[in-house]
């Protein structure tokens, strides 16, 4: 069993409004990705909220999805990443983790990413295009432990995944969909001009 979490927890500092409320195509950013998620070979999907949590609750209420609430976002991701751990279900084999702010994503690209996991069992798998390294990160569950001891002062997910450098199996998912992350006005003008 494969659980994703999706990270949507942040304050969209760099935009002047929460970006997971923005709307495409009627329907808002965070609604978007979490639609994919559910749309993707993950078993479960978990979305930590912490910012605006009830406004982002309203936008999922007819996606079935399980919602957690970090009260330390201010805190940065590692927290979230914590929170969501803490939610899944006891039989995950490995979790996912994708920041909501990932919104071109699309189900092939995780679908890839659980793929190469089955068939390869390496503890990380991640998401890359062109050498880049990108969204989701597939971590198997010996390391959840691991995971829930990181912190931001520590450099949090990043630092893990480097001590496990010889472990991690990257995909190419032939999309840079993978790389692109939304945190200003222009970015997500640009986006999606380009997506429409």
């Amino acid at each position: 069993m494969i659980s994703l979490i999706v990270l949507a927890a942040g304050k969209s500092t760099r935009m002047k409004e929460n970006k997971l409320l923005l709307e495409v195509d009627g329907e808002t950013l965070i609604g978007r990705v979490v639609k994919t998620a559910k749309e993707s070979s993950a078993n479960e999907i978990v979305v930590v909220l912490g910012y605006e949590a009830a406004k982002i609750k309203e936008q999922l209420a007819k996606l079935d999805c399980k919602l957690v609430v970090n009260n330390n976002y201010v805190r940065g991701q590692s927290e979230s990443v914590k929170v969501g751990l803490a939610a899944i279900s006891n039989n995950v084999e490995a979790v996912m983790i994708l920041p909501a702010d990932v919104a071109l994503i699309d189900s092939q690209s995780i679908n890839r990413v659980i793929e190469e996991y089955r068939r390869s069992r390496n503890k990380i798998v991640i998401a890359s295009h062109q050498q880049q390294s990108g969204h989701p990160i597939l971590i198997d569950k010996t390391l959840f432990p691991e995971v829930s001891e990181i912190g931001e002062d520590t450099q949090g997910l990043k630092a893990m995944i480097n001590r496990h450098r010889a472990e991690i199996k990257y995909v190419e998912v032939g999309t840079e969909t993978v790389l692109v992350d939304i945190d200003t006005k222009e970015e997500f003008d640009k986006c999606f001009r380009r997506a429409a």
